[in-house]
């Protein structure tokens, strides 16, 4: 099937377990057509089917708990227990087991889209390197949390500068328009969320992200205590490779398999429950998108550092270690930038026939 077929059945199968809303699934349309890097985003099904008929070999990978729908922009900042910040993945909703190859390939095709709009200063191959680099370091030393005080500091300055404006950050979520529909289901779930009881607060929709834009997404705001807070719920479903014909799991939901074992400085708001997941949200408790990171930072240490944060993950899987560690060593150097570069070619064709087929 093509793209614009693949992407009927997919939201076919989407409409048939959790509520779609028709205008978000329209806005996500019209934004898979703006550039290359957004269609990828937006388009995990498509890779799940691409990605074992182009890259055979590396489909045969070993095994670990993966992301899945990972790419340089779903990475973010949390707050751990102790209060401290934490820079990492930041979205599962499409975690399931998978070749460990599947998660490297795809944030190295990212990256070599978003060069390609002069987002990141270098050259794909240096990217690519990069990536693979701070990947293989991770399964050597056994991970680290990025908890980003006197250890990340280079990093602590790129994802705390000013366009990570807290001002700006409220006043976006100000300008969302109050929900007229709200499940008492969904309603109770924020207010349990709050931290005093009776506490009143105002519930949004929003809109955020590419790959979940269609689901349901409410956020609750309040002011407590001198400022503003927020919290956010959204429903999980099965992962999208079930649809495009994993065996494995199929059904199951692993956003909290896939936190629990992680190498991980956990954020003790993020919970699912019921099918739900819910976070608290706030300026450094949020994604990063590249156009916030602060200017003059050493961006190829930000492209190793994914690489090593995508590592604490796939660390998850203790079974895989050994396997992995062995695949790796035995590689050539340049594997990962000739898949990447493959799959950046078939993404290129997905999204031109998207666009031809989406004109007017």
């Amino acid at each position: 099937m093509n793209i614009v077929e693949a992407t009927q059945e997919y939201e076919l199968w989407l409409a048939g377990r959790i509520r779609v809303l028709p205008a978000d699934l329209a806005t996500k349309h019209e934004r898979m057509k703006q550039d290359a890097f957004s269609f990828l985003r937006a388009t995990f099904y498509r890779w799940m089917q691409l990605f074992p008929a182009l890259c055979p070999e590396l489909a045969e990978t070993p095994t670990v708990l993966g992301v899945g729908d990972l790419h340089v922009e779903n990475y973010g900042t949390w707050r751990d227990s102790e209060g401290r910040l934490v820079w990492g993945i930041n979205d599962f909703d499409e975690a399931f087991p998978l070749p460990y190859a599947l998660d490297l390939v795809r944030l190295a095709a990212s990256a070599c889209l978003v060069i390609r709009l002069n987002h990141l200063p270098f050259a794909p191959t240096d990217a690519c390197a990069a990536i693979l680099d701070g990947y293989a370091a991770g399964w050597e030393d056994g991970g680290e949390p990025f908890v980003l005080s006197e250890r990340h500091r280079g990093l602590l300055a790129a994802v705390t500068g000013r366009e990570r404006d807290p001002t700006e950050f409220w006043a976006k979520l100000a300008a969302l328009p109050t929900a007229t529909q709200v499940p008492a289901a969904v309603y109770k779930r924020l207010k349990s969320a709050m931290p005093q009881k009776g506490l009143k607060f105002r519930v949004a929709h929003r809109m955020a992200g590419l790959g979940s834009l269609g689901r349901e997404r409410f956020i609750a705001i309040a002011d407590w205590c001198g400022g503003k807070i927020a919290r956010e719920t959204k429903p999980l479903l099965p992962s999208a490779c079930v649809w495009a014909g994993a065996k494995a799991g199929s059904g199951k939901i692993y956003y909290t398999d896939i936190l629990r074992q992680s190498v991980r400085a956990a954020d003790p708001f993020l919970t699912v429950r019921d099918g739900w997941v819910r976070r608290r949200l706030s300026p450094f408790c949020s994604r990063i998108e590249l156009a916030q990171l602060a200017r003059g930072h050493d961006r190829t240490k930000l492209v190793h550092a994914m690489g090593r944060e995508l590592a604490n993950i796939h660390l998850g899987t203790p079974a895989a270690v050994a396997a992995v560690r062995r695949d790796l060593r035995r590689r050539k150097p340049d594997w990962l930038r000739t898949a990447a570069e493959t799959m950046v070619e078939a993404t290129m064709r997905d999204w031109r026939e998207w666009r031809g087929a989406r004109k007017g």
